[in-house]
Formats: C-alpha cells, structure tokens, sequence
C-alpha cells in the first residue's frame, strides 16, 4: 500500500539518519551523463537494471518510478542544477515504514571523463532504517552496474 512521505529537501542529503554514499568513475563527460539522468528519464529503464519503468509526469518536475520486485515511487525533482546536480524525494512510497527518501547524483569533471556520487538518503522506522542499512552492499553493487552499463550506452 502506498504512503505520502515526509516533504524534504536538498539539506536531508547531508542529515539524513541513514546516508551511503558510492562513487563511480565514467568515461563520459558530466554533460552526458546529466542528460542521461535528468533529461531522458525513460532511459534509466535500459542502464539502470532494477528499474523497470521511469517516466516524467506533469511538467517534467516529478518522475513515477516502478522498481523489479514491486517497488512503486512518485519523486519531486529537488535541484536540476546542470551538469553539476540532479536529486528528487520520494513524495509517495510502498515502502513499509518509510518516512523520507531523497537521492542526489552528484558529476565533477575527471579527466575527460565524470566520477559520479550518489547519496541514497533515507528516514523511516527502525526497522525500515535497519533494513536499509542492510541493503547497502547490493545498492552499491546496483549503482557500479548501472553507472558501468550508462556509460556503455553513452559511448555509443
């Protein structure tokens, strides 16, 4: 059942009760990457495995988000601040016992390429928290996936 989650913004990324935190080097310039993540928001279907539908709704400022194994989001844009920063919250979740989510993607010039960070930033019941926490190895593992098969696709 899905829920309305606590409105937060871009300062939860920072004080978040659970932060992780992965970084990633890519071969392609931020410019690309920026393009991929918030501009193309259906392409996060073909590089990102665990999502199974993206989709910009209203006037491009919220996304409806469907994750393998069930997970349903609707997420508000929180900064578009190209190429630099793009990060949303989850405003509607069927997550049980989550109470704020935001996700920051972070690009700094490396070389002729981008390291990206991503900061996954949750609030949510002890459980929920606990979980979450647990989760962290295969999120990182998602994250290098995807940041790996996003920069194929942009090679091409």
């Amino acid at each position: 059942m899905a829920h309305q989650l606590r409105e937060v913004g871009l300062d939860f990324i920072e004080t978040a009760p659970v932060r992780m935190v992965f970084v990633q080097e890519m071969s392609a310039p931020p410019e690309a990457v920026y393009q991929a993540l918030a501009e193309d928001v259906p392409g996060w279907e073909e590089w990102f495995a665990a999502v199974t539908l993206a989709r910009s709704t209203g006037d491009g400022s919220t996304r409806e988000i469907h994750l393998k194994g069930g997970g349903r989001f609707q997420e508000t844009v929180i900064a578009a601040k190209g190429p630099e920063v793009y990060a949303y919250r989850v405003d509607v979740a069927n997550a049980p016992g989550a109470r704020a989510i935001a996700e920051e993607w972070r690009l700094t010039p490396s070389g002729a390429g981008t390291q990206v960070r991503w900061t996954f930033a949750v609030d949510g019941t002890r459980a929920f928290r606990m979980v979450a926490k647990l989760g962290r190895a295969g999120l990182g593992r998602a994250f290098r996936d995807a940041v790996r098969t996003l920069d194929r696709r942009l090679a091409r």
